[in-house]
């Protein structure tokens, strides 16, 4: 940098000296040839008036010539009808080798008078007419020593400029070593920060631009160091909760060696290895865990989930895809607990339904005998039958529920997907409503939107959807509504303007037999929503609830739009 630096401030002073030299040249040229012309003019009036008298006293030829050695010129005097009066000669230049001498004597003659320079400076020819109109005057002189006094002022000129450009290398030369070195110590401390060496400030001795940028190095440097200081303490609260958890957690590089594995993953995979640096071992016969690892190098989009079934045990695993620059990560939970807990559930589900058939058709036959007048007492009458009416609805409505649940967790019955035209649909399902509640029941569907499902289910779900609502949401408005939800889905809402639904509560709605705060002191057994889901699952969508921050609860389905997979979809 220091040579091309110093050729720079030397072309600098270049480019400015001859800019100025050039400028001052032609300022002196032109005040020297401003002066020649003065002189050659104040000659040729003081030879005018002389010439004047000499004619006065007839002595005009000797006249002319001591006129024109004394002022160093050629002087040519004419009568006013141009006829010459001196000699044709003056000082060995004849009249008719003088240039502009026609110009200058006719305009001497028109009463002018002229004055001009052939050579741009070096001669001067002058012509004036004699006081009285006597007659003219034409004067030409030669002038040498303007071209030399022009040639000094160039050389003079010159040799500044010269001078200048060296000086400018020179300064140059010591303002880029200056510079230079100090870009140097920056670029050592700059190098250092690039090693991990935050401690060591920038130094900043000047505040021009070189000082600024230092500076603004220097603020980097701390910045660096706070963020890696806070890298550092974000990366140990990780560890420490990765070391925590009771899942297991194994990070895997592209070369599907390990990097990480916390205890839990040590412990549910004893009989494993999995430390750092070592290939991630196919821990199942029947799952191929390092293919399914590589594929979460192929392709960055959502988390995958497996199921494995290792003899007695069973794991629920998640991969976590990689990004470009990261490790994948494989999330994994031994589910067998929950697995013999939902399978024990099921199959207390689908007994209880089945012990319930009996107590149910005896209490509804009891129930057709009182009708009959059995009972003489109306008074015992009318309460027997209400209670024997209300626990017949209590045990049909929990039928029907357990049979539902057991059908759709244990997956007897195949659901058979066929368009369902929306707007039919949700009407049906606010006829049903609208003869059991006072509460409005409002539609909101196109007329030309369907889904994938089948009718009985997917009626059945928003009906028990609409029905929580209006019994434990304190809902006086419930509105049933299904729009597009993007790409070639559909979302089916069941809004109502109840009390909503706490955040911790919405997840675990869908549990079975768990009754939320607002459906504890009713009469359900907490298998609506979890019925919902459940069918839900099986007409192959998802199910969420949101509580707005304005109030009310709103439960989306999301399914399949008819377009998406075709009309004759069976």
């Amino acid at each position: 940098m220091r040579w091309w630096l110093a050729l720079t401030f030397a072309a600098i002073a270049a480019v400015t000296a001859f800019s100025v030299a050039e400028v001052y040249n032609h300022r002196a040229s032109s005040a020297l040839r401003h002066q020649a012309e003065d002189l050659a003019v104040g000659q040729s009036v003081t030879a005018a008036q002389v010439t004047s008298k000499a004619l006065d006293n007839g002595i005009l030829r000797t006249a002319v010539s001591v006129i024109a050695e004394r002022r160093l010129f050629s002087l040519y005097v004419f009568a006013p009808d141009a006829h010459l009066l001196s000699p044709s000669t003056s000082r060995g230049i004849p009249f008719r080798q003088v240039p502009g001498r026609w110009r200058a004597l006719r305009t001497a003659l028109r009463g002018d008078r002229y004055v001009g320079s052939p050579d741009r400076g070096s001669s001067f020819v002058v012509g004036l007419p004699l006081p009285q109109r006597q007659g003219v005057i034409v004067t030409y002189a030669r002038r040498p020593e303007l071209l030399r006094e022009l040639g000094i002022v160039h050389e003079q000129i010159l040799d500044a400029a010269l001078i200048a450009v060296a000086v400018g290398g020179f300064v140059g030369l010591l303002v880029a070593l200056f510079i230079a070195a100090r870009l140097r110590r920056i670029a050592r401390t700059a190098g250092r920060i690039a090693d991990g060496a935050f401690d060591e400030p920038v130094p900043v001795p000047f505040g021009d631009e070189v000082g600024d940028l230092a500076e603004t190095i220097d603020r980097m440097r701390q910045r660096l160091r706070e963020s890696f200081g806070r890298l550092g303490a974000e990366r140990d609260r990780l560890l420490q909760l990765l070391e925590g958890l009771h899942d297991g957690v194994v990070s895997v590089g592209p070369d599907l060696q390990v990097t990480f594995a916390n205890p839990a993953a040590r412990a549910l995979l004893s009989d494993h290895s999995l430390a750092a640096a070592e290939p991630l071992p196919d821990l199942w016969p029947e799952f191929p865990l390092r293919a399914f690892a590589a594929a979460l190098f192929e392709d960055a989009g959502r988390p995958v989930q497996a199921r494995v079934v290792d003899g007695e045990r069973t794991f629920a695993l998640v991969g976590i895809p990689a990004r470009p620059g990261t490790d994948a990560i494989l999330v994994l939970t031994d589910i067998s607990e929950r697995e013999r807990r939902e399978r024990a559930e099921r199959e207390f589900v689908a007994n209880a339904a089945h012990e319930l058939g009996s107590p149910l058709t005896a209490i509804t036959t009891s129930l057709e005998v009182l009708r009959t007048g059995a009972k003489a007492d109306p008074v015992e009458r009318d309460r027997f039958l209400a209670l024997i009416e209300r626990q017949t609805s209590r045990l049909s409505r929990l039928r029907r529920a357990l049979l539902t649940l057991a059908r759709a967790q244990t997956r007897h019955e195949a659901v058979h997907l066929r368009p369902v035209e929306a707007l039919p649909l949700l009407q049906s399902v606010a006829a049903e409503l609208r003869t059991s509640t006072t509460a409005d029941v409002v539609v909101e569907a196109p007329g030309d939107l369907a889904v994938l499902a089948q009718p009985d289910v997917v009626e059945q779900v928003i009906v028990n959807l609409a029905e929580n609502a209006l019994k434990h949401g304190s809902a006086t408005r419930v509105e049933l509504v299904i729009r597009p939800a993007g790409g070639q889905l559909a979302a089916i809402e069941v809004r109502d303007n109840g009390t909503g639904i706490p955040a911790d509560e919405r997840d675990r709605l869908f549990d079975r037999f768990y009754r939320g705060s607002a459906g504890r002191e009713g009469d359900g057994f907490g298998l609506g929503l979890a019925i919902a889901r459940e069918a839900v699952r099986a007409l192959g969508g998802t199910i969420e609830i949101v509580s707005p921050p304005t109030g009310g609860t709103v439960v989306r389905v999301t399914l399949a739009r008819a377009e998406a997979m075709g009309r004759n979809v069976a």
